[in-house]
């Protein structure tokens, strides 16, 4: 299957076979995937949590309209965005060039004040709303990652954010849970992987200039 067969293929999916389950192999793939993910500055403001404790899972599906995706998939995949603490996370990532890379700091630490100046001086909501928007990035490559290898997922906004910071104890670690992805495989009883995919035509959606 090429690309655009694999983006046929993939939807969001509504029923997850609970017996079905991603191997450890086919995990770390997506993983990688998301590893990969581009992000604003290179930074990678964002923390990916795997879900596979089934109490756990019981828990967050109150927290999410009593969806069945969150308990029945293989793995639940939360994407949550870092609040706080962003001068130590811009240090980190330029010794990490230092480090990989093998440059010098000259030039560099500059590098890593101007970003930091950056994100200070942005106003609060759009400074979270940017931090949010990051998770979605890495969001994409684990849908295209799943598409890959013929895994399921639905990604997700319908839950309780304060909740699963709640749960999860992301409060203390300076994290919030912006986007969730229950990941696994289609049951034969989910009808929407019948339907038709509907989008917006190539002349609609597109305009040259």
């Amino acid at each position: 299957m090429n690309l655009i067969d694999k983006l046929n293929w993939r939807y969001a999916t509504k029923i997850f076979d609970p017996h079905k389950k991603v191997s450890g192999h086919d995990l770390a793939f997506l993983k990688e995937a998301i590893r990969l993910s581009v992000s604003s500055y290179g930074l990678q403001l964002y923390k990916v949590l795997i879900i596979e404790n089934d109490d756990i899972r019981e828990e967050l599906r109150k927290a999410s309209w009593n969806q069945s995706q969150i308990t029945d998939a293989s793995h639940l995949f939360v994407f949550c965005n870092y609040i706080r603490n962003y001068d130590q996370h811009v240090d980190s990532y330029i010794r990490r060039i230092i480090e990989l890379q093998g440059k010098s700091d000259d030039g560099l630490k500059q590098y890593g004040e101007f970003i930091k100046k950056t994100i200070a001086d942005m106003p609060t909501e759009e400074r979270k709303s940017w931090s949010e928007k990051q998770t979605y990035l890495a969001l994409n490559n684990l849908l295209m990652a799943c598409a890959e290898l013929k895994i399921d997922a639905c990604p997700m906004e319908g839950f309780d954010k304060q909740a699963y910071n709640r749960l999860l104890g992301l409060d203390e670690l300076g994290l919030n849970a912006s986007v969730i992805a229950p990941v696994g495989y289609r049951s034969d009883n989910d009808e929407t992987q019948e339907r038709q995919k509907v989008r917006k035509s190539m002349e609609e959606l597109f305009q040259m200039a």
